[in-house]
């Protein structure tokens, strides 16, 4: 299905398009989460897939260009710029401005204006309540980019709280036994802290090494995660009954042997498929998800009401053909390289 466009108006496709590098806007010379090292560039959030070094100029958050500097180094780009979420600025003809994407902390939309069009690329996003980050913004738009990491139906997450209950019921049942988690180490760790204070879990969290970095970070951007130690030093008999947090590549090898009769679990969105739970050998998986779910994707394009959404990376042909059972004219861009960090 093809959409008219008012007189006036020039098409999106024609000033927004998708290069080897990544998504470019052609009359503002920038590109949005490029994957190679561009001139100008976008970011929508840290993750390293949506985030890399060697650009000549970033535009993002403060948060996300903090974040960046503690991952890649101060010179990660030959200049950069903050934007404040809501802050418009003015590239040539084009109109950027920033709005919340819930992802994790400074995440954000970009929302581009050009000819008459307003484009909005999601980045990753998610529509719940995140306690680390303000939520997801709907923004009405002529295009709407959204990303597809959970386009399946049978993605539908459970309430965060619930899965936080029941690892706090494992530590009450096994006092004796270290209970370590997989979790991402932006975004996910940190979320995670939040979600263990709010449901009364005041005692220190060990966090692996690996985590330390970033969670101190969050702490420096006024994101308050609790009393935490370092797990990596830290006896095995002092770890009986303690919550440790480790990247996910830890939990299963000889770094996770040395705590207490360890039960190993996993917070992911992922861990909605068991299959991947078994394969990880995860006995308490925790669906916790920094994506948004299969209703939840749908609910977005409801929100943002626009006749034509393009469909980035994750299951693109599923939610193609739902926009377009509701009328969307929908289609998909395969946009290459982007991967799970933080899913």
């Amino acid at each position: 299905m093809t959409q008219s466009v008012p007189a006036g108006r020039v098409r999106p496709e024609d000033w927004l398009m998708v290069r080897p590098e990544g998504l470019y806007c052609a009359p503002a010379d920038l590109h949005v989460d490029p994957t190679r090292p561009v001139a100008r560039a976008v970011v929508t959030h840290g993750h390293a897939d949506h985030a890399r070094a060697g650009h000549g100029q970033v535009l993002a958050t403060a948060e996300t260009l903090a974040i960046m500097a503690s991952r890649y180094g101060a010179g990660f780009a030959g200049r950069t710029q903050a934007l404040a979420l809501g802050e418009t600025l003015s590239l040539g003809d084009v109109r950027l401005r920033l709005a919340p994407a819930g992802h994790i902390l400074g995440s954000a939309q970009a929302v581009l204006e050009h000819g008459g069009s307003r484009v909005v690329v999601s980045g990753d996003y998610k529509r719940r309540r995140d306690p680390t980050c303000p939520a997801f913004e709907p923004v009405p738009c002529d295009v709407f980019v959204t990303e597809a990491t959970f386009g399946l139906p049978v993605f539908r997450h459970p309430d965060d709280a619930h899965e936080v209950a029941r690892l706090l019921e494992q530590h009450r049942r096994n006092p004796d036994r270290t209970i370590v988690v997989g979790v991402y180490a932006l975004g996910k760790c940190q979320r995670l802290l939040r979600l263990l204070r709010e449901a009364g879990y005041d005692r220190p969290v060990h966090l692996h090494g690996a985590l330390e970095g970033l969670t101190r970070l969050y702490g420096e951007l006024g994101v308050e995660v609790g009393p935490v130690e370092p797990a990596t030093m830290a006896a095995r008999e002092r770890l009986a009954g303690a919550i440790v947090l480790a990247p996910p590549s830890a939990i299963a090898d000889r770094w996770a042997r040395r705590l207490a009769d360890p039960i190993v679990a996993m917070a992911s969105g992922w861990m909605g498929v068991r299959q991947r739970a078994r394969q990880r050998g995860v006995e308490l998986p925790l669906v916790i998800s920094d994506h948004a779910d299969w209703d939840e994707l749908l609910a977005t394009l409801r929100d943002v009401g626009a006749p034509r959404v393009w469909v980035t990376h994750g299951r693109e042909e599923a939610l193609v053909h739902a926009a377009r059972g509701m009328g969307i004219d929908a289609r998909a861009l395969a946009l290459v390289g982007f991967e799970e960090e933080g899913s």
